[in-house]
């Protein structure tokens, strides 16, 4: 279950940090938008709210909401406010989630908590086309759309869908291999601030489990 957080979570997060971005005005897709990011956009930070459904859960989960940052390469912090805390940090080498209900922090190395997900590309450099088969959607909710599928069967995800409205990030909508739907809406988005690499430093607090995988 702790792993599978995590993942949801980083692909979550990462898709968001995807659309994070200072968009052009003349812009005319959403895929030329998404390459602007890779090329323009070194930090930014905003708020979330992000909601899974389907799948073969037993009850709907309780919608989360927080706030994220990033600085690449590699640097992000995603952290859930309400309705229970969770903080997942990357300092660009290891990746800690910190549960403090149950007082247990989870590290892993980056390639293995991000592994193939847009992560790979969205924190470093390189080409989205090299990871992921990218197509155009139809515009749906007033926004514009683009789908981007992994390459590969061990991304932990079938499929991200990216929505933009008036050149703004909106919605991403991430289909997980257990066909489960994660939405995340984005808002207070401030691409580019001033951000030190020490806000992305974590030392896990003194008591807590900490589970090296």
């Amino acid at each position: 279950m702790i792993k599978l957080s995590l993942r949801v979570a980083a692909l979550a997060s990462t898709a968001a940090i995807a659309l994070c971005a200072w968009l052009p005005a003349h812009a005319a897709t959403a895929q030329e938008q998404l390459h602007a990011f890779v090329s323009a956009v070194t930090a930014a930070t905003g708020s979330f709210t992000q909601a899974t459904s389907g799948g073969q859960q037993s009850q709907p989960r309780p919608p989360q909401s927080g706030t994220f940052s990033f600085q690449r390469p590699g640097r992000f912090k995603w952290s859930v406010q309400k309705p229970y805390e969770q903080l997942i940090v990357s300092d660009g080498k290891q990746v800690y989630q910190y549960d403090p209900d149950l007082a247990q922090v989870t590290v892993r190395k980056v390639d293995q908590a991000i592994g193939t997900s847009p992560a790979a590309i969205l924190f470093g450099s390189g080409s989205l086309e090299q990871s992921f088969d990218v197509s155009a959607l139809p515009a749906k909710d007033g926004l514009e759309w683009l789908r981007a599928k992994p390459r590969t069967t061990d991304a932990g995800f079938s499929r991200v869908d990216i929505g933009f409205k008036d050149n703004q990030p909106a919605r991403i909508e991430l289909l997980d291999a257990f066909g489960q739907t994660t939405r995340v809406d984005l808002s207070n988005i401030v691409p580019n601030p001033r951000i030190s690499a020490q806000d992305f430093q974590f030392t896990p607090p003194k008591g807590v489990d900490v589970v090296n995988m």
